[in-house]
């Protein structure tokens, strides 16, 4: 098959599982390093063109990171695209099996059971927690409802404050982040780069847990380690 992946993410489970489908993937693709394709643009501004050079059996995608318009002109081209909805982690073990069967993958991989069974025994990093977590700053913008993200802290015993609210990442004035009172802000590098230097004086008395983006957002090999890198870093900024 001769697959193009839209989804960074994806583009990890497919590379590490069958080495060599991959024909086109994203700028934004950095996982595994050096790695084989064309380069199609971002995902949020695909080269529409470029893919269809490439005669892909199958370009895969996912409703939240990739425009409809760019999916509705592949499939206008004769391109079939497969569509993935990811907002809780139960809903990523399923999609990512769907994706890898659809690539023609013969067997489930090692490294989607290893991540079953690392989230299977996790256990929250201490007594609950309330947190704001924030994905971008210049406007502030924070998880709101229903995110695979928030789904993830929600396991570890963290529940972020904007978990109600009616957008899934509403901007929020500063002034009202800090007034909420959390006792942690959790700040990923991505797709903000948040850095020791950059967020936690936002947060003046407030533990800050910086974590790593790929962790917290990405579905994929990386679940497997995900459970002990963010408790790891939940644990550092409790202490």
């Amino acid at each position: 098959m001769r697959v193009v992946s839209l989804v960074p993410s994806l583009t990890e489970a497919v590379a590490v599982t069958a080495p060599g489908l991959l024909v086109g993937v994203t700028d934004w693709c950095t996982h595994p390093a050096g790695l084989d394709a064309a380069r199609i643009g971002g995902t949020k501004n695909p080269d529409v063109a470029a893919i269809t050079a490439l005669r892909p059996d199958l370009v895969i995608a996912n409703e939240e990171e990739n425009r409809a318009p760019d999916l509705a002109a592949l499939r206008a081209a004769g391109v079939e695209v497969l569509v993935t909805e990811v907002r809780t982690l139960d809903q990523a073990f399923r999609e990512l099996d769907r994706v890898l069967r659809a690539c023609g993958v013969p067997s489930r991989p090692d490294w989607l059971d290893r991540a079953e069974e690392a989230w299977a025994a996790v256990e929250p990093a201490g007594p609950p927690v309330t947190a704001i977590v924030p994905i971008w700053r210049r406007p502030w913008m924070v998880l709101g409802r229903d995110t695979f993200a928030g789904d993830l802290l929600a396991r570890l015993g963290v529940r972020h404050l904007y978990a109600d609210h009616a957008e899934r990442y509403p901007r929020v004035p500063l002034d009202e982040l800090v007034s909420r009172g959390a006792d942690l802000v959790v700040l990923p590098d991505e797709p903000y780069r948040f850095t020791a230097d950059d967020g936690p004086e936002a947060f003046p008395g407030t533990a800050a847990a910086l974590v790593e983006g790929r962790l917290l957002t990405w579905y994929g090999p990386s679940l497997a380690e995900a459970p002990d890198g963010l408790l790891r870093a939940l644990r550092a900024a409790r202490r």
